[in-house]
């Protein structure tokens, strides 16, 4: 059995008019670091890597809006912008004066990019678990983007459930084969909840309706170029996610936007290296932040 090396506190925090759910481990008088987490995800999902660096540093996880214990808002649909509000907002709460250093896995490796060209004064440090970016979106690509995105809103959404916790472990590991068994009975405790005789997502349905917001490439790298802190592009060898966007033409042109860049690779690992490889991603986290004075 999984027994976590570093415990974790929550605090409840409302930001926006949404009460999010924020998970700590470490000394709160240590330097912090914030972790953002990915897509049909949870704050506790940084456990594994929480456990090598809560000895160093004060960490923080929020848990997104309609996600893990941060409840849904009411909306149809979801949008990045809203977690960048939201994010500013928490960091506002964290620390009112001094920039913090992110660190965002997929989606939060996004959102963390994103937001340390829009806000670059308020960031000293962005570690990029796999958050590679999308597909552009072409221009004439948007008339059936948006048809599809009304269609989605009148059927609208649901995600399955499950007989058992241990049924919801191991939908985690067919996801991610790697994942141990262990690992994947805690995780499987912060991912669901009991309800009516089954095991539902703590995940609000809404997050599976197409995001109508365009993904613009030179609007992204326009933010990237704008990041002054050192930034750690981290890449798993064995990612899927990885494979489709290197086969873009432009991916290894889109990095050429951030001015200060590392990159390093993770060996044995997939898009969730923080959970396949969690010691040697969290030493490179460390070994980055302790280059870059944190």
């Amino acid at each position: 059995m999984y027994v976590p090396r570093a415990a974790s506190r929550s605090e409840i925090v409302t930001v926006r008019g949404v009460p999010h759910h924020l998970r700590h481990w470490g000394a709160p008088e240590a330097p912090l670091l914030v972790m953002l987490h990915g897509w049909m995800d949870v704050a506790a999902s940084f456990q594994f890597i929480a456990d090598h660096l809560a000895d160093r540093w004060h960490v923080v996880a929020p848990d997104w809006r309609g996600f893990g214990l941060t409840g849904p808002t009411g909306v149809d649909c979801y949008e990045f912008s809203d977690y960048l509000g939201d994010l500013d907002a928490l960091l506002r709460h964290l620390s009112p004066e001094a920039p913090v250093a992110l660190v965002g896995h997929s989606m939060g490796g996004n959102i963390a990019m994103l937001y340390a060209g829009v806000r670059p004064d308020r960031v000293c440090a962005v570690v990029n678990l796999e958050g590679l970016g999308l597909p552009g979106t072409r221009a004439d690509e948007v008339p059936a983007r948006l048809a599809s995105w009304l269609d989605q809103l009148q059927a609208g959404a649901r995600l399955q459930d499950y007989p058992s916790l241990d049924a919801v472990a191991e939908r985690l590991r067919k996801t991610n084969p790697r994942l141990t068994t262990d690992r994947a009975a805690f995780l499987a405790q912060h991912w669901a909840r009991p309800l009516g005789g089954r095991w539902v997502l703590l995940a609000d349905p809404a997050h599976k309706i197409l995001n109508r917001v365009a993904y613009r490439v030179d609007e992204v790298q326009a933010c990237w170029r704008a990041i002054q802190a050192p930034v750690l592009w981290v890449e798993a060898d064995d990612s899927d996610i990885l494979r489709r966007m290197t086969a873009l033409p432009d991916y290894e042109g889109r990095l050429a936007a951030v001015g200060r860049l590392q990159r390093a690779t993770v060996a044995n690992a997939s898009h969730m290296l923080h959970h396949d490889q969690p010691e040697e991603v969290a030493q490179l986290v460390a070994e980055f932040l302790q280059l870059n004075g944190r």
